[in-house]
């Protein structure tokens, strides 16, 4: 914009000089003319009067015409102060005032002869005299007699004066250019820094919005041309800067549903090119937006069934869905959609591709359908124990008492078994849905911890095993008493259970705290210990999974149902704690629970 401004300047400054310049030429030639004419008139009516005051018809000899013609040519220059020749009719100079005549040559070839000539009135000339060195004007007049030509009178006067007249007419017209051109210079800057300073400011508003920062405006207070472009520029901005907004909020509305769905979201494009991955998808294929981004998809290192679905719905271009197990980066079951995308027209714009991880689906339903062969097994066995028993009591055992009463406390023992089963699969399935809400309270651990241990001992002490408490202080947590109470004394029974006679079974509670003062952070441990029989360390991964028994016929005998651990693992869970079990075959077992010990 600034070589712009100095050229838009500098046109100005031509523009202006070249008009003064050329003004100034013409002033010049015209002074010079005028000056010129009004000189030769003068020099005209000279030589009229001393045409009219001479005798031109002088007889003699060329000597004596040479004599007499030269000292009235230097008497008259005396009085007219200019050089004086008398010319005869055929060029022949007769007397000069300035030179000798009988040196000089023929004169009728001269241009103002040769025009007075013509004219028989006067002729006129310039030209440089070699004699004086200087320009000289020249004027002549015809001596008629009638209408012939007997010679000729003429003037000459220097111009010194009059280019000494124009040479000051040139340093003054040269001094007024000058300033001229320098107010020029001054006034063009001003006008072309009026003119480009709004269209630089526009330019520089542009240049901003073209880097997509639409906050500049241009401060154009003109109403001329240069004031409209400026408010349509800043017009244009504000659409722009509402519509780059929107867009702008769309795409990082767009942007947080595909980075918060769960689901994995790829885009091909035309090309065949990953033109979009969400970080899902970076998940689930087990590769990064930079590592993928921009490359075919048959070149991304993806299972080959996968690649072979997308080229199939490329070439089908209908939409495709299948279930694919994906290997890497671990195992899972994906289920794959594969959508065409084309524009309003119908032409082929790309391929989308949704992934849902279904592998955690697929295991409910595997898990609900091993927990409906567990459930039928398990109510199966009391049913057709009840049953078999009722139908030999039918059958006439009755009337022996002895054996009816043996066959009717099997009966209730079975009942009372398929009552804790369906009891505890409510229960389960109550816990596992969350419809059981807690309610958190401040438990005193020592005496609630005492009065755990106290239910149990009858139990303990019918197979002579040692219960052990060690409570580690005084203190209070947050829980839910009686779901803390379930906990424990489910743990304490199976500890029971599995540990032979004259075992120990026991249960320490600590306090974990970082600091002085009780932060959220503090938790409380439960550690829940037996000499039991011990788990093998390959059925450690599922022993909190329903049903799950490692020793199903002892399971059995002592009544389990197989779902407490269960419970007991959600329970830990809705108090925000963890369980995790450290065992060894014919050493013992040990449950150890971390809570919080207190809530938000």
């Amino acid at each position: 914009m600034k070589k712009f401004r100095a050229r838009l300047t500098l046109i100005f400054i031509i523009l202006i000089g070249s008009s003064v310049l050329t003004a100034g030429i013409f002033m010049a030639r015209m002074l010079q003319q005028s000056y010129i004419e009004s000189l030769t008139a003068s020099m005209e009516r000279e030589l009229r009067v001393i045409k009219a005051t001479t005798d031109w018809r002088q007889s003699g000899s060329e000597p004596e015409l040479f004599r007499f013609y030269s000292d009235r040519a230097a008497m008259l220059r005396a009085s007219a102060d200019a050089r004086l020749t008398f010319i005869r009719s055929d060029g022949k100079v007769l007397g000069d005032s300035d030179h000798d005549p009988a040196l000089m040559e023929n004169h009728l070839e001269r241009e103002e002869i040769r025009e007075a000539s013509a004219s028989k009135l006067y002729g006129s000339a310039i030209r440089y005299s070699s004699t004086v060195q200087r320009n000289l004007l020249y004027v002549a007049v015809p001596l008629l007699e009638g209408e012939n030509v007997t010679g000729y009178l003429r003037m000459a006067m220097s111009l010194e004066d009059v280019e000494g007249s124009i040479r000051q007419v040139w340093f003054v017209l040269t001094g007024m250019l000058l300033a001229v051109f320098v107010i020029a210079g001054l006034i063009s800057y001003r006008v072309a820094y009026s003119v480009t300073r709004p269209i630089e400011l526009i330019t520089s508003v542009a240049r901003q919005i073209t880097d997509m920062n639409y906050k500049y405006r241009v401060q154009v207070n003109k109403r001329d041309e240069i004031g409209q472009l400026g408010h349509a520029i800043n017009r244009m901005a504000d659409s722009l800067e509402l519509q780059m907004n929107r867009i702008s909020e769309d795409e990082n509305r767009l942007k947080s549903v595909l980075e918060s769905m769960t689901s994995g979201v790829i885009m091909i494009d035309r090309e065949g090119k990953i033109a979009l991955l969400n970080r899902s998808a970076e998940e689930i294929l087990g590769f990064s937006a930079k590592e993928l981004l921009g490359k075919s998809f048959n070149q991304a290192k993806q299972q080959y069934e996968f690649t072979q679905l997308i080229q199939e719905c490329i070439d089908v271009r209908d939409h495709i869905r299948d279930e694919v197990i994906f290997y890497y980066p671990k195992e899972r079951i994906l289920e794959i959609n594969l959508n065409p995308i084309a524009e309003a027209g119908g032409e082929w714009e790309g391929l989308l591709i949704v992934l849902h991880d279904i592998t955690a689906v697929r295991r409910l339903e595997r898990m609900r359908s091993e927990f409906v062969a567990n459930v039928s097994h398990e109510l199966k066995t009391p049913i057709a124990a009840v049953k078999g028993f009722a139908e030999t009591l039918l059958a006439g055992a009755l009337n022996d008492k002895e054996t009816a009463r043996s066959f009717l406390q099997i009966i209730f023992d079975e009942s009372e078994r398929l009552n804790r089963l369906i009891g505890d699969i409510l229960e389960l399935s109550k816990i596992e849905s969350k419809r059981i809400p807690l309610q958190f309270s401040p438990v005193h651990l020592e005496p609630f911890i005492g009065n755990c241990v106290h239910v149990m001992n009858t139990e303990a002490k019918k197979k002579g095993i040692e219960l052990e408490l060690n409570v580690d202080g005084d203190f209070y947590m947050e829980a839910d008493e009686d779901r803390l109470r379930q906990i424990l004394i489910n743990l304490l029974s199976n500890g029971i259970s599995y540990t032979p006679e004259g075992g120990r079974v026991r249960l320490k509670v600590e306090q974990l705290v970082s600091g002085k003062e009780v932060t959220e952070h503090d938790k409380v441990r439960f550690t829940i210990a037996d000499t039991g029989i011990g788990i093998p360390k390959k059925d450690l991964p599922r022993i909190f999974e329903r049903f799950y028994r490692v020793d199903k016929a002892r399971s059995r005998s002592s009544g389990g149902t197989g779902l407490g651990l269960s419970i007991v693992k959600h329970l830990v869970e809705l108090h925000k704690g963890t369980i995790r079990v450290e065992s060894e075959v014919g050493v013992g077992t040990k449950f150890i629970i971390e809570m919080p010990l207190i809530h938000n």
